[in-house]
């Protein structure tokens, strides 16, 4: 692994500390969230500690200052420089040895643990697995979850690191509940699966929230696991079905489905050849792709959607006249999200992004398109914010092209 120390870390110390400031401040106000339907005077006292520790984070923030990356080792050099297409294009954190279990299935000859419904594993839960993992582990502990359709929420907490999680493939190993915001769950809470852990890296994997859009925000997988990877899995739901909550994360090759800002967060995250597929939603509902939460303009989160594919799914098909689709919304004052060099179908919009109340953060938000193509890429009529921007040169791009530390082409 590429990973230093028992830390987790990159190497890159300021940039780490970057992240994780930032991934306090995104926590606090995940926590005020939490109290939503209780005495609003305990809210109130807890807000106020709150808002003084927000304050000295906020001071963090303006102090770490982001250094030079170093350059690329000469063995590594090949693997910065290859097509897009190819399987060495991962964030640079990811190690030489994890990068050649993600490009020959995902598992060593013998997995750590084997989880499989029909009893011919070491477990027949995802959890029971999980929990037999080494707290604070600093080499990869792989977990095969085989063929099968498994019902429960899963919770990989924050002392569990380094866990690989590989199934039999997209829509063979189903990972699937169905909690929601209208059944009594915060937004946090409803997550089918959910991963605070470092370095999770997951291959091969369904993972599902099966309500449907009339019972709001339900969230399939929620993310909090910083240096994270998901490879070749699908994340399935209506709103609010992949929740990167906090810190980085990379996808490569995932299906991600839903209504309302289906891909929502905080995290600093790179989405690179996936298919991003918008499906219908309730009668005069609009949907909206990201909702990016950035909070302050000192974080280094935000969005970054590469070499995707944007359409529509099977249910929305017959109804794109009915129901508007957009690539995004600000959820927060500083939201942040660039779409570059990807297909998009007549499924969006011609304006392409989606306000969220009047004129909220339209001259804080940074939303920029970059040599994307397909009938609705067009930009003549595209909105005309202040914060959104059209990058015509590979040297304005070039901010967001190692976002997380992903070396890619431009």
């Amino acid at each position: 692994m590429s990973l230093s120390g028992k830390e987790n870390s990159t190497g890159d110390v300021a940039m780490d500390l970057r992240t994780w400031i930032s991934a306090a401040l995104s926590n606090q106000e995940t926590c005020l969230d939490g109290f939503e339907g209780t005495n609003g005077i305990i809210k109130k006292v807890v807000a106020g500690g709150l808002s003084q520790v927000g304050k000295t984070v906020r001071n963090l923030l303006t102090m770490v200052h982001s250094q030079s990356k170093p350059k690329p080792k000469p063995n590594e050099a090949h693997k910065t420089t290859t097509a897009h297409r190819g399987f060495t294009k991962f964030p640079s954190w990811v190690g030489s040895g994890d990068r050649k279990l993600l490009q020959t299935g995902g598992l060593s000859m013998v997995a750590d643990a084997v989880v499989a419904a029909d009893g011919t594993g070491n477990f027949t839960t995802i959890s029971e697995a999980v929990l037999a993992a080494p707290d604070y582990g600093t080499k990869r502990y792989e977990i095969h979850v085989k063929r099968g359709v498994y019902v429960e929420n899963v919770e990989i907490k924050k002392k569990k690191w380094n866990i690989m999680m590989v199934g039999d493939g997209i829509d063979a190993t189903v990972i699937t509940s169905n909690r929601s915001f209208i059944d009594g769950w915060t937004t946090f809470r409803s997550a089918t699966f959910a991963v605070s852990g470092r370095g999770f890296i997951s291959q091969d994997i369904t993972f599902q929230n099966t309500v449907g859009p009339d019972k709001h925000q339900a969230v399939a997988i929620r993310l909090d696991s910083d240096l994270g990877v998901f490879y070749r899995c699908a994340m399935r739901g209506y709103q609010d079905t992949l929740y990167a909550h906090t810190m980085r994360q990379f996808f490569r090759e995932c299906i991600i489905t839903g209504t309302v800002d289906f891909i929502f967060g905080d995290a600093t995250a790179v989405f690179q050849d996936c298919q991003i597929k918008a499906k219908q939603g309730l009668p005069n509902q609009k949907n909206s792709i990201t909702a990016q939460g950035r909070k302050d303009p000192n974080q280094p989160t935000g969005f970054t959607i590469q070499f995707s594919n944007i359409t529509a799914d099977a249910d929305l098909l017959p109804n794109l006249n009915t129901t508007a689709t957009y690539l995004g919304r600000p959820w927060k004052l500083y939201s942040r999200t660039v779409f570059m060099q990807n297909y998009m179908s007549d499924v969006l919009k011609p304006e392409g992004w989606l306000e969220w109340n009047g004129d909220f953060a339209l001259d804080t938000l940074y939303y920029g398109e970059y040599m994307n193509n397909g009938p609705s890429a067009s930009l003549d009529r595209r909105v005309k914010w202040p914060g959104y921007h059209v990058l015509n040169m590979s040297t304005e791009a070039i901010n967001f092209k190692e976002t997380c530390g992903c070396q890619q082409q431009v």
